[in-house]
């Protein structure tokens, strides 16, 4: 998820221009000084940092950019700081850009502007909106984007500063550190010019201290680190010559991922009236395992994502030894085992499954329905046989990037599926390929079978398989094994009456290298330490002593066991909610998980950031979104309510509705002209096409359901409407199921499910959740598609879109389409008005564009305001598909693509 706030109006009156993002910058650097105290915490002594930039007249110079995290028992606090100012004589859009881990909580973000602070607070995500909204309505702007990357998120901040003015940028997050084979890993996303600081204080001690070189050998030796029993300080402030890629380079060599792993001696922390209870037993060896690898090798697997995919496969199959039993299935539009039975991890059985796996030619559809069914099926086959060591334990690995599109596809049928076959007998660990994953369905089925899914780039500077062993519970490799050498399951006790609000604390499995972590709120009592009990052992916490610690370190994060506490719970009920079997349930969980939101300050999926100034008058807006089903969005820019550019649509403009209806508006003729079409589902018919502005307006017909309906009374509806920019190379289809927003080199998926603003280039489309769509392009051009839902059990109707086009839209003098051509609108006029068969309509002739057709009148309705009855408009119906009316025949009109222009004259 990304994060955009954009301020423009209320900041300075004129337009934005530039938007400058820091990390594109021609850098200059002065020399940095840094000398260190003998009590071993750096201090820096002489800092100028001062950064340029020149494109034509526009200067901007970036003081100071400060990242700085303090660790304490494993729960982080981070903050980045930066001062700009504009240097150059007009005024210009600054930019400020943080990566930040996927599993962190932004918890804040302040900014100083021309003198004015705008200082954040977290609300529930409803009433943020609402405030918002009413500072939106006096012109101020806001907005997220949605971003996908490895591991990390994105959070921008775009502000219109004047020339000469400075401004102040402050972003904070929070975020637990994960044990994963021995070791915690704190990592930061670095650019030019950032002065990083991590301090790490563990109350129990540190064990050891690492800084892996990951920016390139450029930076070998760079990274400072020093430490004591219980304190570590990492320095890395590299001067302007060690940043440059080579003497007499101008650019800067500084990009990529800094890495800080660490281990503690382990023992409780209690403190601020909160524990956390850390256990991850050493010395225990792996037990065999079982193990279906689920491969995806349908057509989109093609290319870069099947060559890591098998490049990773054969790794992994050499982690297994003979104690280990496994087979492969792969899986595109049919299911395909490489054994029916789990065979041994020998050196001949990896052999075969290696060249198998060499020969596979991705192509076709996704059954991972069928796929999912079939690996379980093979390991209770196997378990019914009695080939299972009772002590090994079980899973399935699932490698895929996309949707299911071949048998079951509903994603609800496929989660009840694999949860009864899974039962409680094995895990399933699901790997989302590539930026275009359907990550919310693969973390759904993952979490119910009791672990978390991971996503995977499919790049090749990140191999698959490094990516595969950064994941959670990674069951493949033999370092990495549960480890059931206690009672199952594995749980943490508490004597009666010390805690509550105890966050989970019964485990099923213990993974070899990881830890895992109780935390809650300490009752009060007579004592000063807390007793804690598992299956296998105890311990003590001395809770008075560790508060008086962490009051003299001046670098510790005080208040951090309440923090972890809630940060372990909230995601706990993140994960709840996402199962809760029934509607009053989920509102329970929710409603707690606002609760502790709010009081803590985290923005969650069902929280918002507001960002206000001192006196409450300007107001921004940050939401955490939910990960997109597809797409990786950069370079758009999306706000939580629309904001069209040309104002709310007339109350008379062309209408496309129901099945389907057109209604022709002509102002200067001040009437409206109905005609039906009736063509067959699936046919796409142009709307507009406009070749002098390059627009194109296509729509896709659906036929109604045609249970107990004869086939030509199949009545048809607009399912797909697209717009299309050719200038910009930019295509917005909107179905009833999603809005999708492609140009040459991605695929940007949304859902109706949620309000939003997006734009990119000069398309800028508007989401108003369940209800709207506008796509307006160059602020001259605008079409909103209404979206109709009907009862999913409705024997004949179907969801469909109705369209709703303004008069005001300028096209050039070459626009035609069945609503295109009017934009020249023709002379009419309508005579000899007389009584018709039906007394309630009257009749009449029409002359236009040379000919004379017989009309009735009646009416047609505008659904904008009431969906379900609509209002009426009367207008003069023309019978025969618009026949007379519309230059040439309605088939004409049906074009390939929903991105086709008409190619031949009407």
């Amino acid at each position: 998820m990304s994060y955009i706030f954009n301020i423009f109006d209320s900041i300075s009156p004129p337009k934005v221009q530039h938007c400058l993002i820091f990390e594109s910058f021609f850098f200059l650097f002065a020399v940095t000084e840094i000398k260190y105290q003998e009590n071993v915490e750096a201090l820096l002594i002489s800092e100028l940092l001062i950064m340029e930039l020149h494109r034509g007249h526009h200067w901007i110079k970036l003081e100071s950019y400060r990242v700085e995290s303090r660790i304490t028992s494993r729960f982080c606090h981070t903050t980045f700081k930066s001062f700009v100012v504009n240097s150059g004589p007009n005024a210009q859009s600054i930019g400020f850009h943080v990566q930040i881990p996927k599993r962190a909580f932004i918890t804040n973000f302040t900014m100083n502007v021309n003198g004015v602070t705008f200082v954040g607070s977290v609300k529930e995500k409803t009433v943020a909106r609402n405030l918002y909204a009413q500072a939106r309505a006096r012109g101020k702007a806001a907005g997220i984007v949605r971003a996908n990357s490895q591991d990390m998120e994105t959070f921008k901040a775009e502000v219109h500063v004047p020339s000469g003015n400075r401004i102040e940028f402050e972003l904070h997050y929070q975020e637990m550190m994960y044990r994963k084979l021995g070791l915690y890993e704190h990592t930061l996303h670095l650019q030019p010019g950032r002065l990083l600081d991590v301090y790490i204080y563990e109350p129990n001690g540190i064990a050891s201290v690492e800084v892996p070189n990951t920016l390139g050998e450029h930076f070998t030796g760079l990274a400072q680190v020093t430490s004591n029993k219980h304190k570590a300080h990492v320095v890395f402030k590299p001067s302007l010559k060690q940043q440059r890629k080579c003497d007499n380079c101008t650019t800067s060599a500084l990009s990529g991922i800094f890495t800080v792993k660490y281990d503690v001696i382990r023992e409780s922390a209690v403190s601020d009236g909160h524990f956390v209870h850390f256990f991850a037993p050493t010395n225990l060896s792996p037990l065999p395992k079982n193990i279906v690898f689920v491969i995806d090798v349908s057509g989109s697997m093609w290319g870069v994502k099947m060559k890591q995919t098998v490049e990773a496969m054969q790794a992994i199959l050499d982690d297994l030894t003979m104690d280990d039993y496994f087979s492969i299935i792969d899986f595109n539009h049919n299911v395909r085992c490489w054994s029916d039975e789990l065979v041994q991890g020998s050196t001949i059985q990896v052999a075969e499954a290696k060249k198998y796996i060499q020969d596979i030619k991705p192509n076709g559809g996704t059954n991972i329905n069928e796929a999912l069914l079939r690996a379980g099926q093979i390991l209770h086959k196997a378990a019914n046989q009695g080939m299972l060591n009772s002590r090994s334990v079980s899973m399935i690995i699932l490698v895929s990037d996309g949707d299911p599109t071949v048998g079951e596809i509903k994603l609800s049928a496929i989660q009840k599926n694999v949860k009864k076959i899974m039962r409680e007998d094995f895990s399933l660990f699901s790997l989302g390929i590539g930026f275009d994953v359907d990550y919310d369905f693969l973390e759904r089925i993952a979490t119910e079978n009791r672990v978390s899914p991971q996503r995977c780039c499919s790049i090749t500077t990140s191999p698959l398989y490094d990516c595969l062993h950064s994941f959670e519970f990674p069951s493949y490799s033999p370092y990495t094994i549960p480890l059931p050498s206690f009672p199952s399951p594995i749980t943490v006790l508490f004597p009666e009456g010390s805690v509550s609000d105890v966050t989970q604390n019964s485990f099923d499995k213990y993974f070899s290298g990881s830890e895992l972590v109780v935390a809650g709120k300490v009752l009060p009592s007579d004592g000063t330490s807390l007793n804690s009990f598992i299956t296998a052992s105890s311990t003590e916490a001395d809770y008075m002593r560790l508060d008086a610690e962490l009051a003299r370190q001046q670098h510790a994060f005080t208040g951090f066991a309440r923090q972890m506490w809630a940060y372990i719970t909230v995601n706990q009920l993140l994960s709840e909610r996402s199962q809760a079997p029934t509607a009053s349930r989920k509102r329970k969980i929710t409603q707690r998980i606002l609760n502790l939101a709010v009081e803590h300050q985290f923005v969650t999926p069902l929280t918002a950031l507001l960002v206000e100034s001192e006196e409450a008058n300007e107001k921004l807006l940050a939401d955490s979104p939910k990960d997109p089903r597809k797409g990786c969005c950069g370079g758009l820019t999306t706000t939580p309510t629309p904001s069209p550019a040309l104002g709310p649509l007339p109350e008379r403009l062309t209408i496309v509705d129901n099945d389907p209806h057109f209604i022709i508006h002509l102002p200067k003729n001040n009437m409206d002209v109905c005609f039906n079409i009736d063509s067959k589902p699936g046919h796409i018919l142009n709307l507009v096409s406009d070749p002098g502005t390059g627009v194109v307006v296509n729509g896709q017909l659906v036929g109604s359901k045609r249970v107990g309906v004869e086939k030509e009374n199949v009545k048809t509806y607009f399912g797909t409407i697209s717009v299309f920019s050719k200038l910009d190379g930019i295509m917005v289809t909107v179905s009833t199921d999603r809005i999708q927003l492609t140009d040459s080199k991605h695929n940007h998926s949304f859902s109706w499910g949620a309000t939003a603003d997006i734009t990119q280039d000069r398309v800028k489309v508007s989401i108003v959740k369940d209800s709207q769509v506008t796509v307006t392009v160059d602020e001259k051009i605008r079409v909103m598609m209404l979206l109709h839902r009907v009862w999913k059990k409705h024997p004949t109707s179907v969801d469909f879109l109705g369209l709703y086009i303004p008069n005001s839209n300028q096209y050039s003098s070459k626009a035609h389409g069945l609503i295109g051509q009017f934009g020249q609108e023709p002379e009419v006029r309508v005579y000899n008005l007389h009584q018709g068969a039906d007394p309630l309509k009257k009749e009449a002739t029409m002359e236009v564009k040379g000919n004379k057709l017989a009309v009735t009148r009646g009416w047609q309705k505008d659904y904008r305001r009431d969906k379900k009855r609509g209002s009426d408009i009367f207008c003069w119906f023309i019978h025969n598909s618009g026949k007379g009316f519309i230059d040439g025949h309605y088939t004409t009109y049906i074009v390939p693509r929903l991105d086709s222009f008409l190619q031949r004259p009407l």
